[in-house]
């Protein structure tokens, strides 16, 4: 069964007629619109998650330390999405990973608010396997445990931290 509505749009005052777009608009993930993204608590099952910095050339928060992530495509499952990440950051597939919160993330960025939908996912790897894929993005990676965190620490990551102590991950 299909519903249609009974309502006459051009009699309630609403525009009926769509003008094309005369010029290109670059719309931003999380600015414009709300972003998606995976992020992913990066362990080795002792205790320690990896951290990456990151670098001048990324979009925000440079030279903070940040856990790893990164928006959504078009047509991709979250879990492609964690595994394309992975990849792209990290050089590694995972042993094991798992989904485990969302969070939105509200926050400034150069004066600007910005919303993002995080979708937060355990990851256990090999941690000899780990290389920085990314290094325009990362200008270097390090194993860290509770009483080790770097400072700085992006302004998000205590989302994550709350999580890792939760799922036991950081210790």
């Amino acid at each position: 069964m299909t519903l249609k509505s009974k309502c006459n749009p051009s009699k309630l005052g609403y525009m009926t007629k769509i003008k094309p777009v005369k010029s290109y608009i670059d719309l931003k993930r999380g600015v414009d619109y709300i972003g998606v993204t995976v992020n992913f608590l990066v362990h080795d099952g002792e205790g320690r998650i990896l951290l990456q910095k990151r670098s001048k050339q990324c979009r925000d928060e440079q030279g903070r330390w940040d856990i790893g992530g990164g928006a959504v495509e078009f047509g991709e499952s979250l879990d492609e999405a964690v595994l394309r990440e992975l990849r792209e950051e990290l050089n590694v597939d995972p042993l094991s990973f798992e989904f485990v919160q969302h969070y939105d993330a509200h926050r400034m960025n150069d004066g600007l608010p910005t919303h993002w939908i995080a979708i937060t996912y355990a990851v256990h790897v090999d941690p000899d396997k780990i290389s920085i894929g990314e290094p325009h993005k990362i200008d270097e990676i390090g194993w860290f445990t509770l009483d080790t965190l770097p400072e700085p620490r992006h302004s998000m990551f205590h989302k994550a931290q709350e999580i890792a102590l939760k799922k036991n991950i950081l210790k």
